[in-house]
C-alpha cells in the first residue's frame, strides 16, 4: 500500500473520514474522547457488543439504540452523525475496527505511538512509568499506553505496538519449552 494513512478495511475507511471531518471542524479531542467512552461501553456491556454484531437487529433498530446511547452520553454532534451514518449503512459491526483505526490516526497526528501492555497483575505507577520510559527509548516516540490484566499469561509482559508484538510472558516461554520438549 503506497499511502499507509489510508486504509482498505471498512472500519479504517470510516475512521479516516471521521478523522478528516473532526480535524476540519477542529473538534478532534472531543470526538476522540467520545470514541474512547464508546470503546469502554462496548468493553463493559455484553448487550452492547451483541447489538453491534448481531444480524438479528435491523439497521434501523441499531441506529435508534446507538442514537439514544450517544444522546445520553452527551456525545459531540460529529460523533453522533458518524454513528448514525454507520448504522444507516449497516456497518456498526465494524465500529470496533473504526475506533481502533481512529485512535491510530489520532496518535500519529499527535506524534505519539499507541501501545497495549498486558500483564498478569496490574502494574504499579512506578512499573507503568518504567515501561513507558523503556518504550520511549525503544521506539523514539512518546507512547500512549493502554494497560490490560490477563492472568492467563502467568507472569511477565506482552507489549503490542501496531502490528508488532513483544512477548516476554511466562506462558509463551512455557509453550516454547513444551514445543521443544515434544520435538526432542
Amino acid at each position: 500500500m503506497a499511502d499507509d494513512s489510508r486504509t482498505s478495511n471498512v472500519g479504517g475507511r470510516y475512521a479516516q473520514a471521521l478523522f478528516d471531518l473532526a480535524t476540519e471542524d477542529r473538534n478532534l479531542a472531543a470526538v476522540e474522547a467520545d470514541l474512547k467512552a464508546l470503546k469502554q461501553m462496548r468493553a463493559e456491556s455484553k448487550d452492547f457488543r451483541t447489538l453491534l454484531a448481531s444480524p438479528a437487529f435491523s439497521a434501523e433498530d441499531k441506529g435508534k439504540a446507538v442514537a439514544a446511547l450517544a444522546a445520553k452520553a452527551k456525545f459531540n454532534s460529529t460523533t453522533k452523525k458518524f454513528l448514525g451514518l454507520m448504522a444507516a449503512n449497516g456497518r456498526l459491526a465494524a465500529l470496533p475496527a473504526a475506533i481502533e483505526a481512529f485512535e491510530g490516526l489520532s496518535a500519529k497526528a499527535r506524534g505519539v505511538v499507541a501501545a497495549t501492555v498486558t500483564t498478569a497483575v496490574a502494574l504499579t505507577a512506578a512499573q507503568a512509568k518504567g515501561v513507558a520510559a523503556s518504550l520511549r527509548t525503544a521506539l523514539g516516540k512518546d507512547p500512549e499506553i493502554e494497560t490490560r490484566v490477563d492472568p492467563s499469561i502467568l507472569g511477565g509482559i506482552k507489549v503490542r505496538v501496531g502490528s508488532r508484538l513483544f512477548d516476554a510472558s511466562l506462558r509463551s516461554k512455557l509453550d516454547s519449552l513444551k514445543f521443544a520438549l515434544k520435538r526432542a
